[in-house]
């Protein structure tokens, strides 16, 4: 600590001791103010949505006043339906509030996520895992625990460095499809 360091906390010490109750009850107000702004901020979630394969569009608040919105996870769950069969499962408000955090990160709260590829049946994932080697048979997209995103103003580089760093779960980068899967299950990369 150098001279003028000790000198400023000397004097806010000086001044603290003064005027005891003023400076403490300014303090408190500071901390009050900094939770209410942290609690609104954190009262409502909101995510965009386009499904690239349906052309279905979603603005949605799923978490508002403290708790999830059920009705906004019924359309959201329609949404991230099976496209080829319409198969509906409810989808994990863990994944909603991991792609939310990912916005965040990436500071596109406004910008939709295209949705390759939300729940999927059992029988469409066979499908899959017969086409492709990069299905995995037992895929958290059968549990609505998993999404294939991108964002159209971000390079899925830089969806993969925020879902990792995130650590709520899988993250696999597909740069030859140009999409970015990410899941709440155990945490793990490819």
């Amino acid at each position: 600590m150098d001279r003028r360091e000790f000198l400023k906390i000397g004097a806010v010490a000086a001044l603290l001791g003064l005027f005891p109750d003023t400076a403490m009850a300014a303090i408190a107000r500071k901390a009050k103010h900094a939770k209410v702004v942290k609690a609104k901020a954190a009262a409502t979630r909101a995510l965009h949505f386009y499904n690239l394969h349906t052309g279905e569009k979603m603005d949605v608040a799923y978490f508002t006043r403290g708790k999830y919105s059920h009705a906004a996870l019924k359309d959201i769950n329609h949404l991230f339906r099976d496209y080829r069969t319409g198969t509906i499962k409810p989808i994990d408000p863990k994944l909603l509030d991991c792609l939310y955090s990912i916005s965040l990160k990436l500071e596109t709260h406004k910008t939709p996520f295209y949705i390759i590829s939300g729940y999927r049946t059992p029988a469409t994932n066979a499908l899959l895992c017969r086409e492709s080697p990069n299905v995995a048979r037992h895929s958290l997209h059968i549990k609505g625990k998993a999404a294939d995103i991108r964002l159209p103003n971000r390079n899925i580089a830089s969806i993969r460095r925020a879902a990792v760093g995130l650590k709520k779960g899988g993250v696999g980068y597909y740069p030859d499809e140009n999409f970015v899967h990410v899941d709440v299950g155990n945490v793990r990369y490819w």
